[in-house]
């Protein structure tokens, strides 16, 4: 099977560098126009690369899970992040080569002279940027997720069509009608994502929805969706896997939200649970979803689940992080799993444990082992204390770490700890697996 991964995913890696690299390599053949210096026709190139890259996005968010099963939902979605990031400074740097080789360009012409393929450049960078402000600092920004959601979108499609446009205006480089055809038949590709996105996979789901059948409250300000399919199969899932649910609307509403299984993966009716905290915006209403609710999920995803050989699981949770562990958990129980299975929980305190009793009921059922670790700690408290570091790991763990299969999920300041810890124990990084749901 990972095999059978990583072939897939190199693969698409290479399909991904097509798209990206085809319109460089087109320039190179054919009528070329005047002669220009190098300068200028690598401010083209660039341009053109970074255009072909912004384009892909749609296609990096669509949600293709036989896309993205070798590298999870995640990974994914960093990527996106990061070649973004990479495609607009290719963007902004195309104007400022040209800008530095041509001074003439600062002299413009009146507005009402103005060429029609500057006006979208301009439109096409200041979406880019504006896009970039305000994904990069939302939080700061203060703008809510559903807002930022809508915003991203319309953004980025603003900056797709006028950098088309750009090109068209100028078309430097279309002259040949097979140049033209390329660039046509990407914007079919890019629009075609976007459809599929928007309109496709809505009407899909729409055609299959769950039905709210409990609404139970946990500790720590959390409260556990039980979600029954209707009037068809459900889907099955692997153990720590998540989907994208929507409560309140249609699958055509623009902003979904992603929540890992918290039930087991063996329920053989489709019945599927989330368990989702108080964290403000959408999640402070889950709690009044009413039961008989017709709700919506797209799903499975990810590549965070046990499946790998080992002597041991070790799942080391922070906060919320604990929901794909206890499908994991519940999950092994359920087939009888025996092999041992710690796991660290990092809690603020000993009332806001979710899943507590759960958690001390399973242990009747595997061979688990739960090490809480207490933010703060009352008096009296005789167990771990403060957050999770190595020195626990060689205080509950046998001596071979590496031999042991490592699950982390929690806040990104603790899981970059534990990662580092783990490395500085010699556990390879084939060994341990991270789940983070930043997905803004």
């Amino acid at each position: 099977m990972q095999l059978h991964y990583t072939v897939r995913g190199a693969v698409w890696v290479l399909i991904y560098l097509f798209f990206i690299l085809a319109p460089l390599f087109a320039l190179l053949i054919g009528s070329f126009p005047a002669t220009r210096d190098f300068w200028t026709e690598f401010s083209a190139a660039i341009g053109y690369s970074g255009l072909a890259m912004m384009g892909l996005q749609f296609g990096l968010t669509a949600r293709f899970r036989y896309v993205t099963a070798p590298w999870g939902e995640d990974v994914i979605y960093y990527f996106h992040r990061q070649i973004s990031l990479i495609a607009v400074g290719l963007v902004v740097a195309h104007p400022l080569i040209m800008f530095a080789v041509q001074p003439e360009l600062f002299t413009l012409p009146d507005y009402d002279e103005l060429p029609w393929g500057a006006v979208f450049a301009f439109m096409s960078l200041l979406s880019l940027i504006t896009l970039v402000v305000t994904a990069l600092w939302r939080t700061k920004l203060k703008i809510g997720y559903e807002t930022w959601h809508v915003t991203h979108i319309v953004l980025a499609v603003a900056a797709v069509t006028c950098g088309l446009l750009h090109m068209v205006a100028w078309g430097f480089y279309l002259a040949d009608p097979w140049k033209r055809a390329l660039w046509i038949c990407l914007t079919i590709l890019w629009i075609g994502l976007l459809l599929y996105v928007r309109i496709i996979k809505p009407l899909i789901l729409l055609r299959r929805p769950y039905r709210v059948s409990e609404v139970r409250r946990e500790r720590g300000d959390t409260t556990t969706l039980v979600m029954h399919p209707d009037g068809h199969p459900g889907f099955r899932f692997k153990p720590g896997q998540f989907g994208w649910l929507t409560v309140y609307g249609s699958p055509f509403k623009i902003t979904g939200h992603p929540f890992s299984f918290s039930s087991s993966a063996e329920i053989a009716d489709g019945q599927v649970e989330m368990s989702i905290r108080n964290l403000g915006d959408f999640t402070s209403a889950i709690d009044k979803a009413p039961v008989g609710k017709r709700v919506y999920l797209d799903g499975p995803y990810g590549a965070f689940t046990i499946g790998n050989p080992a002597d041991m699981h070790v799942l080391i949770a922070g906060g919320i992080g604990i929901t794909p562990m206890m499908s994991m958990i519940r999950t092994l129980a359920d087939r009888g799993d025996r092999r041992p299975v710690i796991l660290f929980y990092g809690s603020k305190d000993w009332e806001s444990i979710t899943f507590r009793e759960d958690l001390e009921t399973l242990r009747a059922r595997l061979d688990l082992t739960t090490v809480h670790v207490l933010e703060n700690a009352a008096t009296g408290w005789t167990g771990e204390r403060g957050f999770i570091t190595a020195e626990m790991f060689t205080r509950h763990l046998p001596s071979h770490y590496a031999d042991h299969e490592y699950f982390i999920c929690g806040p990104d300041v603790m899981m970059d700890a534990i990662e580092k810890a783990l490395k500085g124990l010699g556990v390879p990084l084939s060994k341990y697996h991270s789940e983070r749901y930043s997905f803004a």
